[in-house]
């Protein structure tokens, strides 16, 4: 019988990216290993098909008086046309050093399910049955916005339902220390081009009299702030719900401002005045320019006016922000503030809503509970974080269950990065975690 770790492994070799068509094969087959694995550990396993790529949903016998609970994960993972030569090795060929596995997929969400999963097999072993009725759900399209999964959940809404859904895709804010979110932020994303000349023009022959599309994006880019690092979109902030007091208290005993220069690398901190470090990365909304290009990207100069220039651009959401609303608003201030010579044309792109859960309620006491008897030598960080999983708001409107955090990723993990990694010790107490938490919840 495989080991865990040899199971976390093979599950890396997978190279399961669902946003890349030409990888759709190694997502099934990828799917059709998680639910074998599934199987192998005493539950009963289904694949299920949808538009693009395959839900995997497995349960025990379910038992009159216990709680429901959905645990969720997903098994896709980023693109790596990250510059290859960064890499410590292959992408897909996981190696270990010092501790640390390396490889895509590693700790998002990879790590962390098969954590979850191992420690159910080894309670099945054990007991041959969990404490609670357990449903796991793990899909295959996170990555993608999860395209599938609300339609999935409002189709088989009868047999997913539940009474809280558990889910590690979250991080701690430091090794060792156990971490609840009950927070997260959401999102909406679009792609603004701005179209100039049919064709490149000479800059000399042609410059100060056409528009180039180059400057006026950078113009247009522009407005989104005012030099307080304010979103500067009329009716942005209008719902926006206020910090309260204990949150702002928690989180000042967590600010750690030479940490996060460290971890990024910047030489200084900018951001929207009147808030702390991580009061904008928790809970303040932004507007984030993630990709941006136009005219000659070549070796040397070439003097031309590009045809066109374009701007990707995300915005992240907090409590109260609808994501349609709000991308209502920035389109307005979009078309508003082109300058003139120039096209707009926009692209909207995924979106999701923000989400917040009462830490304080008996489910997120249990599950404090059972993060800090999984890492007990420190004291229990209750955070928001600042990344989006737009499907867990989907379980609320769907499901009408709340969503437990339980994170397990560190700081420095590098997701959507290369040298993606997780710590052999943070798997292994994954699988802890997982027992801890069935015990609490059953104990609700």
């Amino acid at each position: 019988m495989p080991t865990p770790l040899e199971l976390y492994l093979d599950f890396l070799r997978f190279p399961s990216i669902s946003t890349d068509a030409a990888y759709a094969d190694d997502v099934k087959r990828c799917s059709e290993w998680l639910a074998a694995q599934c199987t192998a550990s005493g539950l009963t396993t289904t694949i299920h098909p949808t538009a693009r790529h395959p839900i995997v949903v497995a349960r025990n016998i379910h038992k009159p008086g216990r709680p429901t609970v959905l645990l969720y994960g997903h098994y896709d993972v980023q693109p790596v046309d990250d510059p290859f030569n960064v890499w410590r090795s292959k992408p897909f060929d996981p190696q270990i050093e010092n501790g640390i596995v390396y490889a895509r997929g590693a700790t998002d969400n990879k790590g962390q399910l098969m954590a979850h999963l191992c420690g159910l097999a080894e309670t099945m072993r054990q007991h041959a049955d969990l404490p609670v009725n357990l449903i796991a759900l793990f899909e295959g399209e996170e990555e993608i916005g999860s395209p599938n999964l609300a339609p999935f959940l409002e189709a088989h809404r009868a047999d997913l339902a539940c009474d809280i859904i558990a889910i590690s895709d979250t991080g701690m804010v430091a090794p060792g220390v156990p971490t609840f979110t009950y927070g997260l932020r959401g999102i909406t994303c679009l792609e603004v081009t701005l179209h100039g000349p049919s064709v490149d023009l000479h800059s000399g022959i042609f410059g100060g009299t056409v528009a180039n599309p180059a400057t006026a994006l950078a113009r247009l880019i522009a407005t989104l702030h005012d030099e307080n690092g304010h979103i500067a979109i009329p009716g942005f902030y209008d719902t926006v719900a206020p910090l309260q007091d204990w949150e702002r208290q928690a989180w000042k005993r967590l600010e750690n401002i030479e940490e996060t220069l460290t971890l990024t690398g910047v030489p200084a901190l900018f951001g929207e005045a009147g808030y702390s470090d991580l009061e904008r990365r928790w809970a303040r909304p932004t507007a984030e320019v993630n990709g941006i290009g136009g005219g000659y990207q070549g070796q040397g100069s070439k003097t031309v006016i590009g045809t066109n220039a374009f701007a990707k651009l995300s915005f992240r959401l907090v409590p109260h922000q609808d994501p349609a609303t709000i991308q209502a608003l920035i389109l307005q201030h979009l078309e508003k503030h082109t300058p003139p010579g120039v096209r707009a044309e926009i692209h909207t792109g995924h979106h999701g809503k923000p989400y917040a859960m009462d830490p304080h309620s008996p489910f997120g006491q249990a599950a404090q509970r059972a993060l800090t008897a999984t890492f007990p030598s420190h004291p229990l960080a209750l955070i928001r974080e600042g990344g989006s999983i737009p499907i867990v708001q989907s379980f609320r409107d769907i499901l009408h269950a709340e969503t437990l955090l339980l994170g397990l990723a560190l700081p420095d993990c590098q997701a959507h990065a290369p040298n993606e990694n997780f710590p052999l010790a943070n798997f292994q107490a994954g699988q802890k975690l997982n027992q801890h938490l069935l015990q609490a919840l059953a104990e609700v």
